[in-house]
């Protein structure tokens, strides 16, 4: 599609800078608002409505953390090509309500690694879900916006406001693409500190 209405969206990031206004713009265009953990408690803070992840799987986090958005009520609600009836039908027949934006940053694993923690301490800032959602939502970016940064909600802000029928597709292909180099940039940054920290 060209044009896609942002209608629900999932945030969960690290980075919080700008998030509490970007979350009231969404807000005031309706958006459904899903949310993790830290994210989640700020959103709360900051007087917005938002359905914590645990509302929509009907599962606990548990782990300490480990397992949250891994849920097929979270990634098939990614996953689900919006121009497929297919898809479209396996969700209704699911009760699984789609998503249209996933906004993502990762675990600041440089920071961890710099600290000198030792190898156990490091591997738990390895963020496993925060990739796993962007990569499903630039996958599907025909009918799905990433967010993988704070730098970009005045874009989106700006786009949505020109566009009132939704994200323009070349903006959700460029994100896609950006997200893509990010999380490669990520996971080759893990990589190169695991072959050569102590065990």
């Amino acid at each position: 599609m060209d044009f896609l209405p942002i209608r629900r969206a999932i945030l969960s990031v690290t980075d919080k800078s700008g998030l509490a206004d970007f979350a009231s713009f969404l807000t005031a265009r309706g958006v459904e608002l899903v949310s993790t953990g830290g994210t989640h408690k700020k959103l709360v803070a900051a007087g917005l409505k938002v359905l914590s992840v645990s509302d929509v799987t009907g599962f606990p986090e548990i782990m300490g953390g480990r397992v949250k958005t891994l849920h097929p009520r979270i990634h098939a609600g990614i996953l689900a090509d919006k121009d497929n009836a297919g898809h479209m039908l396996t969700l209704e027949e699911l009760r699984i309500q789609p998503f249209d934006m996933v906004c993502v940053n990762l675990y600041n694993f440089a920071d961890a690694a710099a600290k000198g923690l030792d190898l156990r301490a490091a591997v738990e800032e390895i963020d496993i879900g925060g990739p796993c959602m962007l990569r499903a939502a630039a996958k599907n970016f025909h009918t799905m916006l990433v967010v993988p940064d704070p730098s970009y909600y005045p874009r989106i802000e700006a786009d949505l406001s020109a566009h009132p029928e939704g994200v323009s597709l070349a903006l959700r292909r460029e994100l896609a693409a950006e997200t893509f180099r990010r999380v490669s940039a990520y996971d080759d940054m893990i990589a190169k500190y695991l072959a050569s920290a102590p065990l």
